[in-house]
Parts: structure tokens; sequence; C-alpha cells
């Protein structure tokens, strides 16, 4: 099923998660929570990268960049809000990320007053 694509890294950086809401709980920017997943990941064993470029391009030709908040394993995008709910919005950017890059999983972290996980597939035609 695609949706479990790459369930082992999804399932670890959903613990991750967790780890650092029970500790750090609700209130701080996106910046302190990015970092403390970073810690989180070395500690678990999972190889994450930060602020990694996401370059648009149309009809081959380069229209933008973006950097999408964390790349783990080199397959799943994680992007980090600190808001009080989630908004089509932002599950709309995760996708735009899937769509730009040849990753095919991205989550959806939020360090709200509850925390909340999405998690989004997109089968990849740059692959």
């Amino acid at each position: 099923m695609e949706d479990r694509l790459h369930a082992d890294v999804t399932d670890g950086i959903i613990c991750c998660f967790y780890n650092v809401y029970n500790l750090l709980g609700y209130g701080f920017l996106e910046k302190v929570y990015e970092k403390a997943l970073l810690v989180e990941f070395e500690r678990m064993n999972l190889k994450a990268e930060a602020q990694v470029p996401v370059e648009v391009t149309y009809r081959n030709c380069r229209v933008g960049e973006y950097f999408c908040d964390l790349l783990v394993a080199g397959e799943v995008i994680v992007e980090v809000k600190a808001v009080r709910s989630l908004q089509p919005e932002h599950e709309a950017q995760l996708l735009n990320y899937l769509k730009a890059t040849r990753v095919e999983v991205g989550l959806l972290l939020n360090f709200g007053p509850k925390p909340e996980v999405k998690r989004r597939a997109f089968s990849n035609q740059r692959k």
C-alpha cells in the first residue's frame, strides 16, 4: 500500500516527534522544534538534513526554490509547524515539496496546543 511507503522511517520520525513534544510542549518557535528533532533523530540513528533546497521547475526551467525543514533518510520530507491547528495551506505546501522532488512521502508535524501528525504520499513521476 502506497500510504505505508517507508513506514519504518515515518514510524521512527513520529516516535521522535512525540518524544520532543512530551519534553518541550507547546509554545516555542518552529526552529526550536526543528533543532530538537535533529537531536532526537541522531539519538534514534535516523539520518536527517535540515533546510534542504527544493528546486521548482516549469517546462525544464528553474522558476523557484524553497527549503523543506527536514529530509530524513533521504526518503521522507518533514515539515515542522508550531500553529494552533494545521490548515489546508500547510498540507498544500508539503504536497508541493513532494511534487517538486523525487521524494514520495511527507510528514507534517505540528507542535500546537495538541500534537498533530499528517502523512502524505505522492506517486512521483520524477523518480
